[in-house]
């Protein structure tokens, strides 16, 4: 497991058109979001989700969903090419 950003591992990292961060506070390890995008997210030592450096193998789609599926809205998601929020 290796973060996108060894400094930033909760972000935030730009994947693509997408700036993902991760509220590590918020995180509670569910594991919802590895199981939507495995190639994006993996939990640390804590159980938090860290953002990893092949997240550009998932589809934009499979990080927006993986976002979605937070049960506690730990993820947010942003558009880099307008700053809109996506989640």
């Amino acid at each position: 497991m290796q973060p996108k950003d060894p400094n930033k591992p909760y972000g935030p990292v730009v994947v693509g058109d997408i700036e993902i961060t991760v509220n590590a506070d918020t995180c509670i390890g569910a594991g919802a979001c590895i199981a939507m995008a495995s190639q994006t997210y993996a939990l640390d030592d804590d159980g938090k989700a860290v953002v990893l450096d092949s997240a550009d193998a998932d589809s934009e789609d499979a990080i927006i969903d993986s976002a979605r599926s937070c049960p506690v809205q730990a993820i947010s998601l942003k558009r880099v090419s307008d700053g809109s929020t996506i989640v």
